[in-house]
């Protein structure tokens, strides 16, 4: 802890925080604790930070512990060349960023053979030192010194070449040069793009970018993330385009002392390094910065579209059908019930080929009836709407709600794993069709066994640092997963794993004890799982939930560590626990600043209070249905200027991508969202959010369509 606690002051001054809220989070996070544990229990340690504000604390800590870790490797390597002076030291003491660093560092770093390497070698590094200086009237003179055919240095022009050669990487390597040409590159450059000389198939795809010019820092991350794609695939040519001339004359003016008679040897030397070292080097530095600029921002996104995928409204406990459509293959249906648990299967064909609409109607009223049941979900893939109308054709004897689901990703989870785990007898269209039905039921609980990446939402998921968005995915999935709470005894595995302090061993010991004792009566049974310690039980047991457990509060977000308090409300209510939880007309009744204590403050009450209200409530909001114009199926029924409703399947940082039946998703431009400027779609939009849109321009050949939610009635 020692070792970390350094940073607590720089931390709360990058992110101006409170000095003790962020020296607490450090000693949390030290010592163990989860975000969304210290988040939701440790608000009076933490000021009521919210977890994105404890994540930053973590990413910044992070940063530094490895900015340490570099410095304290620099050190020793200078050391070990005998060339560690004191003032060298404390400048490698006193800065806070890694690239400070590594310019200091670049002078003394170990490299490769180089120009100035082999003049150092032929004894000329003496020679550099006295041109660089610029204090003698005649070089050549100096230089001839300096000839010597052991040392293959042939004649003066070879020796004042070897020295130029050793002054343009002292130039190269100047912390302020460096500086200066990264400061340009980043306030003036332009980046360029040109098509290829190749010729690709896929060509057209970057076909806005063959002759695009505009300032690097202001290309959006989605177009600078395009251009790079363009250029790794071959299909464009990129440059980063400064004022060179501007550029050297600010080193001119550096080195170059006009007045000397060796300024001509300084000046070449200025030119050649700012050419053939300093421009290749900043501008690969520049690339990477702006590439993990705009990879920030991608994930940043991509996070945001999962955050809000993963907390759609779910149906709850219901009966479902659920169908997986198809054409030439059928249909293949699944009766699930209240729990998800697959009862029954088989396929159907009512569509052409074989058109077989009257047993297929047949089929489902008679699953309905002897199922009992309540809702039909419907995948939108390919026959989804055709399968929609077919099940809107048949006449129930009761009220059934038919739904599109969003299928995404439902192809990798049957062909997964854990799919082939949890259904070994069932072949992939099975599992298919269960991971639809029970993704309308939960939507969390079903995504959480896919991957992130294939779910279908985000922008340039493949293209950019996969180990940071694999990190910020897992933070955002373990997030929502915390926020909504997890039943215990039906919770998958996969489920569980994101679970406050468990993970994969701890979820997999807690599945193989509940199949060996039946279900948890109790979160303190949760102690005789094997190797769930008392650290693992206090960081999951508030997010764990058990129905109809003995003591009511196991069934709500109130901590164990809370009981007490919890029990000490409901002796002052003088009602027995169970029915004072969400009796919320003798709650309001209680003081709650008479509960608290030094262990328990007015934050903690405040949420015990909230959560007796409204024990176990679910954050996400209530299902809706949504329903698409009846007499639009394909791309040939739109035509410019009509008006539709929709559901937003994506948002990227230019736009957001409408769903509106038929089987090709439309783009808002961020210009086309809102009656005024959008800075960020997030503003005006979120997923899954039912939408007015008016179609601008329909390509059919392309597949694009173009849409607007300006003043659309």
């Amino acid at each position: 802890m020692a070792e970390v606690a350094q940073f607590t002051p720089l931390i709360a001054q990058n992110l101006n925080l409170a000095y003790h809220a962020v020296r607490n989070v450090v000693q949390l996070l030290s010592d163990g604790a989860t975000i969304p544990f210290i988040a939701r229990y440790r608000k009076e340690m933490t000021g009521s930070l919210d977890e994105t504000k404890i994540l930053a604390i973590r990413q910044q800590l992070d940063q530094l512990e490895t900015l340490e870790k570099r410095r304290k490797s620099i050190l020793e390597s200078i050391a070990s060349q005998d060339k560690l002076t004191d003032e060298l030291a404390q400048r490698i003491a006193a800065v806070n960023d890694m690239q400070s660093l590594e310019d200091i560092y670049l002078p003394y770093k170990p490299k490769r053979r180089t120009r100035a390497t082999i003049a150092r070698e032929k004894g000329l590094e003496p020679l550099a030192a006295i041109l660089m200086k610029q204090e003698i009237k005649d070089p050549e003179s100096m230089a001839e010194k300096f000839v010597s055919k052991a040392k293959e240095v042939n004649n003066t022009e070879e020796a004042l070449a070897g020295a130029m050669d050793i002054m343009a990487e002292w130039i190269a390597e100047n912390a302020r040069v460096r500086k200066s040409v990264r400061e340009t590159y980043q306030h003036t450059a332009l980046i360029k793009s040109t098509v290829s000389d190749e010729t690709h198939q896929d060509a057209t795809v970057f076909q806005h970018y063959f002759d695009w010019s505009e300032p690097l820092d202001q290309a959006p991350s989605h177009r600078v993330l395009a251009i790079f794609r363009g250029e790794h695939q071959g299909i464009l040519k990129l440059k980063l385009v400064i004022d060179q001339d501007s550029c050297l004359s600010k080193l001119e003016r550096m080195f170059v002392k006009p007045a000397s008679t060796t300024r001509h040897y300084v000046d070449s030397a200025v030119k050649d390094s700012l050419r053939r070292l300093i421009i290749p080097s900043i501008e690969t530095e520049i690339r990477n910065h702006y590439k993990a600029k705009a990879d920030a921002k991608a994930i940043e996104v991509f996070v945001e579209n999962l955050r809000q995928l993963l907390l759609t409204p779910p149906l709850g406990s219901k009966r479902v059908l659920a169908i997986d459509p198809g054409f030439r293959t059928g249909c293949k249906i699944v009766v699930l019930d209240a729990q998800g648990k697959l009862e029954h299967n088989d396929t159907i064909y009512p569509h052409p080929p074989q058109s077989e609409t009257k047993q297929a109607m047949q089929k489902i009223k008679t699953l309905v009836n002897a199922h009992k049941l309540e809702v039909i979900a419907i995948g939108n893939g390919t026959a989804g709407r055709e399968t929609e109308d077919f099940i809107r054709n048949i006449r129930f004897d009761k009220d059934l709600t038919a739904v599109m689901v969003n299928e995404s990703g439902a192809s990798v989870y049957s062909a997964s794993a854990v799919a082939r785990e949890e259904f070994p007898n069932y072949d992939i269209t099975v599992r298919g069709a269960v991971s639809i039905g029970r993704r309308l039921m939960d939507p969390l609980a079903e995504l959480v066994k896919i991957d992130p990446k294939s779910i279908g939402v985000g922008q340039y998921q493949h293209d950019v640092d996969q180990k940071a968005l694999q990190t910020s995915l897992h933070q955002t999935v373990e997030s929502c997963v915390n926020a909504v709470g997890v039943e215990l005894n039906t919770a998958s595995e996969q489920l569980l794993t994101y679970v406050s302090g468990l993970g994969p061993q701890l979820a997999k010991a807690i599945i193989q004890y509940r199949n060996a004792n039946g279900p948890f009566k109790s979160r303190e049974e949760l102690k005789q799982v094997p190797r769930l310690g008392q650290k693992a039980f206090e960081q999951c047991a508030g997010f764990l939930r058990i129905r109809g457990a003995e003591n009511p509060l196991d069934a709500s977000a109130v901590h164990p560590e809370s009981y007490p308090i919890a029990q000490e409300i409901a002796r002052k209510a003088k009602l027995p626990i169970n029915e004072l939880m969400g009796n919320k007309k003798v709650l309001e009744k209680l003081d709650i600043k008479t509960f608290t204590s030094q262990t328990a403050g007015i934050e903690t009450i405040q949420d015990i209070f909230s959560e007796l209200e409204k024990p176990g409530r679910d954050p996400r909001a209530n299902f809706e249905v949504m329903a698409f114009d009846k007499n639009i199926r394909s791309i040939q029924d739109l035509h410019e200027g009509m008006e539709l409703t929709g559901i937003v399947t994506n948002i990227t940082a230019f736009g957001a991508f409408v769903d509106i039946g038929v089987h090709q998703d439309g783009l808002v431009h961020i210009s086309e969202l809102a009656n005024r400027f959008v800075k960020d779609p997030n503003e005006v939009v979120h997923l899954n959010q039912k939408v007015k849109v008016r179609i601008l321009a329909v390509d059919a050949v392309r597949k694009r369509i173009n849409l607007s939610m300006k003043a659309v009635s």
